[in-house]
């Protein structure tokens, strides 16, 4: 089965974003969180403009699988 980006509807702090990324990568979604809080401030807010493009773009997941 192929595996599909999704927003995550059961580990998510905004949007589900970071949470969905974890999971489809098989990383523990904290880290995740903390990376993209690191870009955001390093880029001073291009995180936050691509995780709110990221937040439109990936659909929810609605235990559809």
């Amino acid at each position: 089965m192929k595996k599909q980006l999704f927003r995550s509807t059961t580990n998510r702090m905004l949007s589900g974003v970071c949470g969905g990324i974890g999971e489809y990568l098989d990383i523990d979604p904290t880290l995740i969180r903390l990376v993209w809080a690191i870009f955001t401030c390093v880029t001073v807010g291009a995180g936050l403009a691509a995780y709110i493009i990221a937040a439109i773009i990936i659909p929810a997941d609605n235990n559809i699988r």
